[in-house]
């Protein structure tokens, strides 16, 4: 008899979203949600935030109580690696051999830190993916300590912030030739320099790191400029990649993750695959994505829970994230790829005070925007870009126009 069960191998947000949404859509078989991890599931966002300056512990950062799995008759297996699908006979095999059968199985995997190709056995030296990486990292913090950075991503500078504010001092070394250049426009890059030059955070990009090494306790960064940093602590992060190794094992189409189509199923009609490891078509941006956002994994898992159940739902949400640094909270919504126009709302000299907007358009029509601070322009600019009509850029720059009268009466 074939086993009528959904296995959820990933227990981050994508993976816990899918498991209980499950259960709200009607599923009666079992469900077995699976963690590599040894900790209950919990939140990513404050790793590099409250988790590292000590202000949160990992309970306080928990995505569910235990309660809600075990009311949910959700069966989490942590510290359970799967090593390989069978996705003929519908079954994952564990590293310690185990078996489980599957109706319907869903990959949550998410992704890992990339790593250097240099640096190995050098103490000190971490990378942030895990609780269990930023706890380590937090132990061995002291406000006498410098600290250098490599990666000019989300988790980069939010940990410069973090440290900075702990009274480190902190370099940041960025490859590019600014910060965030895969996912803001120029303005916002200068504008996040700017605003960690303010805390005494050192940032240099087209910096190109070729060697970390020991000089007694120290370490020190090296670039191919010739220039060396000296740090007590080396933090890495350059970008994740996404977890396809079991995905491979199935045979499973890949493609800069696993190939979804817009239903989220994978090229096996069983499988579904959800989160940072899927990479799936977007009709409004009409190409190819892989999101790494906490945002498009609680999305997605709510849409695979319906079609998992057995309904037809299509994948179409609208990217957006979020960044949380000293004061700034710096919301983007949409993707700014191609954009021809450019348009300021507010004075980003003036942002901590009041804030500030960057509204990205082409061919007339708004594709991106990023708010500092300005939570209503955030709000309508999803709205305006899901409607994906022509808009007005003179309206948005007018700081006169209420940002609710942006979206024309009906």
């Amino acid at each position: 008899m074939k086993s009528k069960s959904c296995i959820i191998v990933g227990a981050s947000h994508a993976g816990t979203t899918l498991a209980c949404q499950l259960r709200r859509e009607g599923w009666q078989s079992s469900i077995h949600l699976l963690s590599n991890e040894k900790d209950s599931p919990y939140h990513r966002p404050p790793l590099s935030k409250e988790l590292l300056a000590g202000k949160k512990n990992l309970e306080q950062i928990l995505l569910k109580p235990q309660k809600v799995f075990e009311d949910n008759d959700i069966q989490l297996l942590l510290d359970t690696k799967v090593t390989s699908i069978d996705s003929e006979a519908q079954k994952v095999v564990m590293s310690d051999s185990s078996v489980l059968h599957y109706a319907k199985l869903a990959l949550c995997t998410g992704a890992r830190a990339r790593e250097l190709p240099f640096g190995k056995g050098i103490s000190n030296l971490f990378y942030i993916r895990t609780a269990r990486d930023v706890l380590e990292l937090r132990a061995k913090i002291d406000n006498e300590k410098k600290a250098v950075i490599i990666g000019g991503g989300y988790i980069g500078l939010e940990t410069a912030a973090t440290l900075a504010q702990l009274g480190m001092e902190v370099v940041l070394l960025e490859m590019a030739d600014r910060v965030l250049q895969r996912v803001t426009g120029e303005a916002m890059s200068t504008f996040m320099i700017e605003l960690h030059a303010k805390r005494n955070v050192l940032i240099k990009t087209s910096a190109h790191i070729i060697d970390i090494v020991n000089d007694g306790t120290s370490r020190v960064v090296v670039c191919e400029s010739g220039d060396t940093y000296q740090a007590d602590i080396v933090i890495v992060g350059v970008g994740i990649e996404p977890n396809v190794s079991i995905a491979e094992s199935a045979g499973l189409s890949i493609d800069n993750g696993i190939r979804v189509n817009e239903f989220l199923q994978t090229s096996n009609e069983h499988i579904y695959a959800v989160g940072d490891c899927s990479n799936h078509y977007s009709p409004l941006y009409q190409r190819r994505i892989r999101l790494e956002s906490v945002q498009n994994a609680n999305d997605q898992a709510r849409v695979a829970a319906v079609n998992i159940f057995g309904n037809k739902q299509i994948y179409d949400s609208i990217p957006w994230f979020w960044s949380d640094q000293y004061n700034i909270k710096l919301q983007i919504v949409g993707l700014s790829t191609d954009y021809d126009k450019v348009v300021l709302r507010g004075e980003m000299g003036k942002a901590e005070e009041a804030g500030f907007a960057l509204f990205y358009f082409k061919k007339k029509r708004l594709i991106s925007a990023e708010c500092v601070n300005r939570p209503k322009e955030f709000m309508v600019s999803k709205r305006l870009i899901k409607e994906g009509g022509e808009v007005d850029s003179q309206l948005l720059s007018d700081e006169s126009i209420e940002p609710a009268k942006f979206i024309a009466s009906p």
